[in-house]
């Protein structure tokens, strides 16, 4: 696969990563317990028993870890604040220490020339919130909106784009459907009351952070691609369902200021949506300057036919239980997700299409391999190259048909802690040794590095034009 594709001179490079996934330092600077330590030091609830305790010592490697982005010729980095680190208790003063790693890491970014780009929310929730309720108790979204402020008055003079929330979707319903991530709860009526306050809390983010005339805010959504398994009434009506409760459950508040009336009805011999009070869709619809897009693959559903898979997803759609998920036959990551990057023009084509021009980012975008450093010390990922080139290829098509995309981050800049499947499964550019935390770039980094310094989709497999 070859292009000479060209991309606008103003689009945006970057690479991303999240504040659990990569920091360690769980207990310095007065940081508190998330859901995701208590989550994984439960056992059974993580490959391994892994733990994100240590991960990739970002707390204490940061600014290495920022060398090897300027030497990526980043132009942006994408990356979450720990809501614990910098309010240990999700209520109350902040923390001098969690501010000042922050304000740090935001400072050696700009010296590099490299945009901070802040995400609030990565789902690493207060345990002392959670406690009172989690995201299904309204008054977490009160709190996320004063720790949205509390951040913005620290690193507001230097940072100017953020995005409030990241996939509210795993949140809401992997957290409290299906008990999959932290904090393991499996109740339907919860994960709904979790995805409304997540909503409502991105507008109370938006709210205090606009405070800032010169703020550019989004939100990033890991939206599904999704096909009929045939274009049978049950096959066509499952799209729907998992459109309804997987996308627009998301997107309509937010965009629209409203929710689906077909999902209300999905729904409604679980919960009648009483968490949803007067006044609050006018805050989830506070404008917008950008939507951030997460995509790995294409997802294609049926009705209940016998002959897919639930047992993976239940709890995870509440409402369309029932709907079994199916598999093409393709090329599939080391995560067992189906490579698809037409999937990804298909979504953003819709997106645009249905709910207008607002700019749009590919916020996450990356594939897991089992790399590994060989006899000459490298890591040679021809699998993640192509992965990569075959969607910036679709990338650069609807740029040319007038989508209107800036900008694009590699998922992940490290390897990582990978929540609940723990370390065995590497998304990251630059291959990181657990034990002695030695970064050594991937082929992919310096291939990625070449598509950035010339604005250009070069080669897949990385000998160049």
């Amino acid at each position: 696969m070859t292009s000479n594709s060209d991309f606008p001179a103003d689009f945006l490079w970057g690479a991303a990563t999240a504040s659990y996934q990569i920091e360690g330092a769980v207990t310095e600077g007065g940081r508190t317990p998330s859901i995701w330590d208590t989550f994984s030091h439960t056992p059974g609830r993580t490959v391994n028993g892994d733990t994100g305790d240590v991960a990739c010592d970002h707390y204490h490697r940061m600014g290495e870890d920022v060398a090897l982005m300027a030497k990526l010729g980043l132009k942006a980095y994408r990356f979450s604040t720990s809501w614990s680190r910098i309010q240990p208790h999700g209520r109350g003063p902040v923390s001098p220490d969690g501010i000042d790693f922050y304000s740090r890491l935001v400072d050696e970014l700009l010296e590099q020339g490299i945009q901070p780009w802040i995400t609030l929310y990565h789902w690493d929730l207060p345990q002392e919130l959670e406690d009172a309720g989690g995201w299904p108790n309204r008054d977490t979204a009160e709190r996320f909106g004063e720790y949205a402020a509390l951040t913005q008055a620290a690193l507001g003079d230097r940072v100017k784009h953020w995005i409030t929330l990241n996939e509210p979707w795993c949140t809401a319903y992997l957290g409290y459907g299906n008990g999959h991530h932290a904090p393991g709860r499996t109740d339907p009526v919860d994960a709904l009351a979790a995805a409304h306050h997540l909503n409502l809390g991105h507008g109370l983010a938006v709210r205090a952070l606009r405070t800032d005339a010169d703020a550019r805010i989004g939100l990033t959504l890991n939206l599904h691609s999704l096909l009929p398994h045939t274009e049978s009434p049950a096959d066509l009506d499952a799209v729907r369902r998992i459109d309804g409760v997987g996308n627009r459950v998301f997107l309509d508040p937010v965009l629209r200021g409203a929710y689906p009336e077909d999902v209300a009805a999905d729904v409604a011999h679980l919960t009648d949506l009483e968490f949803v009070r007067p006044g609050d869709l006018a805050v989830t619809s506070a404008p917008l300057d950008f939507l951030g897009v997460n995509y790995y693959s294409r997802q294609v559903v049926s009705g209940p036919s016998g002959s897919g898979e639930t047992d993976s997803h239940s709890g995870a759609w509440p409402g369309s239980e029932q709907v079994e998920f199916h598999r093409r036959g393709l090329p599939v990551t080391q995560m067992g997700w189906e490579i698809d990057p037409e999937g990804l023009t298909a979504l953003l084509r819709r997106v645009h299409q249905e709910y207008g021009p607002i700019p749009l980012y590919i916020t996450e975008n990356g594939a897991a391999y089992a790399d590994e450093i060989g006899a000459d010390g490298a890591v040679a990922d021809p699998e993640r190259i192509d992965y990569i080139g075959r969607h910036l290829a679709e990338v650069a098509g609807m740029i040319g048909e007038g989508i209107p995309l800036a900008g694009y981050f590699a998922w992940s800049l490290l390897d990582n802690f990978e929540w609940a499947w723990g370390y065995e499964k590497r998304f990251g550019l630059v291959h990181v040794d657990y034990t002695t935390q030695v970064r050594t770039p991937k082929a992919s980094a310096s291939w990625y590095a070449d598509v950035i310094q010339a604005n250009s989709l070069i080669t897949a497999d990385g000998t160049g034009k």
